[in-house]
């Protein structure tokens, strides 16, 4: 029997991805996948889009999001699965944290005003055409308006941590997160935990109720991937992995070249069906 790869970490234009959620659908289906997650930032507003495609085609679609939280004054990105897109508080909450995202790129363009970059919030908003709008969008805009000759350059110079123009973000509390993904009847998993250099807090995760770890990962050596696939079997977590897509690179597709086995999902979904029952 042929083996089915499934891939759970996935962008769009609903949030920092160029592309749309049909583009998605279509590149799974190129790649033959038999399952993929949308996970955009701070929104869930195109799970339902995604889904839509991804029933059209045959592709088990699993609703979610990527929140920015706080832990002990680091960032990092909680993974939401099996979200119900139709609660309100999950509403209510990536609503605040979407504005956040908005008032974020408001201050970064009044501080590039002030030192003679001539670019206004409008522009970046008009170009995200989305609710979450991020740095990604800000640096096209640099490129697009000649500011920058690439997203790389408006990073290093206007964009990183320590640059004169940065403007931290306010990110909920970890254990908010969790929480509120879990209301939400979701599963919480650390994404990418190899970019964050933070894994002595990988305890405080696991007390706030952390479902699992994203050990497969476009960023992640093999030599990450074991190390924390070893760390979700000594916690008794879930290991999880995605591509991070947000879009073609060079060309090349990026969705789906981390082949992660579908036996992942069902493990997944028995913890989904357990919490579910506990809660009876």
């Amino acid at each position: 029997m042929k083996q089915k790869f499934i891939d759970l970490h996935l962008h769009t234009s609903f949030s920092d991805g160029i592309s749309s959620p049909e583009q998605v659908a279509e590149a799974a289906e190129d790649m033959n996948l038999s399952a993929i997650a949308l996970t955009d930032h701070d929104t869930i507003e195109g799970c339902s889009h995604l889904e839509k495609y991804c029933i059209n085609k045959g592709i088990e679609f699993i609703p979610g999001t990527e929140l920015s939280v706080d832990i002990e004054g680091n960032e990092m990105h909680l993974l939401g699965y099996f979200l119900d897109i139709e609660n309100q508080l999950l509403i209510e909450q990536t609503t605040i944290y979407q504005q956040n995202r908005i008032n974020r790129i408001i201050e970064l363009v009044e501080r590039l005003n002030k030192i003679g970059i001539d670019l206004t919030a409008d522009q970046v908003f008009n170009l995200a055409k989305c609710k979450a709008p991020g740095r990604p969008h800000l640096a096209r805009a640099l490129v697009k308006y000649g500011f920058c000759k690439s997203n790389n350059e408006a990073f290093s110079r206007f964009l990183r941590k320590g640059s004169p123009t940065w403007v931290p973000k306010i990110n909920a509390n970890y254990r908010d997160g969790i929480k509120l993904i879990h209301q939400a009847g979701g599963l919480a998993v650390m994404a990418h935990p190899g970019l964050n250099n933070i894994d002595n807090l990988i305890p405080n995760l696991v007390d706030a109720g952390l479902d699992g770890i994203e050990c497969w990962h476009t960023r992640h050596q093999k030599s990450t991937e074991k190390r924390y696939r070893e760390m979700t079997i000594k916690l008794s977590l879930l290991a999880t992995g995605g591509s991070d897509c947000h879009g073609p690179q060079k060309g090349l597709p990026i969705i789906g070249t981390k082949q992660v086995p579908y036996e992942i999902l069902e493990m997944m979904k028995q913890k989904v069906a357990s919490s579910a029952g506990s809660l009876l």
